[in-house]
């Protein structure tokens, strides 16, 4: 195997025509209680997205490799990484601004951090579903504490994180209520929502009143929906938003209804992918792939993440942005000792 990898690297701030380039790198080399991971797909994410444009400038050095979803191939183990052998089939999360990111054909990891991929994925899906996988789970059931019977409101159902929310939530028991444009709306509630309102055709506040208001609020758009969280939230309800706030919010109004609120950065881990697996063993989870582009072209899946014209100008798609990084059409081969 060669002893280098292609990557690309964000070698400046700003728009995503100019921001990359094609590179090789030495092939890092798995160190104590590490595995070094063949990556066959990952995926682009808003974190992305605002990593290019350079709002958390201080705290990446250019030129850097980012990205943080995996789905790949164990090819070598470190001392002590006694978890995986080579051959294994894998999927996780990669820490944020900690070490190499994955848009790179390989990547070095904590074994702790590393799952099995679920066998009803391809690599493809599995890279599309980590990041907003464990965020999803992370923030309605570590911190939310969903209970079957609940009412959960996902803001943005049809997108990323929130059509992976959707499902999470039914397949916890909750009533789903989601924030969607009129057209997605049999998209969303083909995922499981209960009830669909779009939020660009009026106030989506009175529709979730008149509901009787919900249990638990997932922000996943900005904007004035973290402010006005208290205005559909039962007593004792919980809001948990991943979404930057970008000027101070007044939340006062939570004190009427005894909210607790939740500001989530994720934190990747091998028990969320876990538990994710065993709701796609289940059949009650699956990722939504809205495009899949070869890594030379991640300055344009960061463009159509944005919205913006690609190819024949397509909006911005439902779920996620795929990128193929290596050949995926092969069933990877088992191997007796590390390459």
């Amino acid at each position: 195997m060669s002893t280098s990898m292609r990557v690309v690297e964000l070698v400046r701030f700003g728009d995503a025509d100019t921001a990359f380039a094609t590179r090789e790198l030495p092939r890092p080399t798995p160190g104590p209680g590490q595995v070094l991971v063949r990556v066959l797909a990952t995926s682009v994410n808003p974190l992305d997205l605002q990593t290019r444009r350079g709002d958390y400038r201080d705290q990446v050095a250019l030129p850097a490799v980012i990205g943080n979803d995996v789905s790949g191939v164990v090819v070598e183990t470190g001392p002590g990484a006694g978890d995986f052998q080579p051959g294994d089939e894998v999927w996780y999360l990669t820490p944020v601004f900690a070490g190499q990111g994955t848009y790179a054909e390989f990547h070095v990891v904590d074994q702790a951090l590393v799952a099995r991929k679920p066998a009803r994925l391809s690599h493809v899906e599995a890279a599309a579903l980590a990041l907003v996988g464990v965020t999803a789970w992370e923030a309605l059931v570590e911190r939310a504490g969903v209970r079957a019977g609940e009412r959960v409101l996902v803001h943005g159902g049809a997108g990323g994180v929130g059509s992976v929310a959707v499902q999470v939530a039914c397949a916890l028991g909750a009533k789903v209520v989601t924030t969607a444009r009129a057209r997605d709306h049999e998209f969303v509630t083909g995922l499981g929502a209960d009830i669909a309102i779009d939020f660009s055709a009026g106030d989506y506040v009175p529709q979730v009143r008149a509901l009787g208001g919900v249990d638990v609020v997932l922000d996943t758009v900005g904007g004035d929906t973290l402010a006005r969280s208290p205005e559909v939230l039962a007593d004792r309800g919980r809001v948990v938003s991943i979404v930057d706030i970008p000027e101070p919010q007044n939340l006062l109004a939570a004190w009427g209804v005894n909210a607790t609120y939740h500001f989530l950065f994720v934190s990747p881990g091998r028990a969320k992918l876990t538990a994710l697996g065993r709701l796609i063993d289940q059949g009650k989870l699956r990722p939504v792939i809205g495009a899949v582009l070869p890594l030379a072209d991640i300055a344009q899946a960061h463009t159509l993440l944005e919205g913006g014209p690609v190819g024949e100008g397509r909006g911005r798609p439902r779920g996620k942005i795929a990128v193929a990084v290596h050949p995926v059409d092969e069933p990877p081969r088992r191997t007796t000792s590390s390459p």
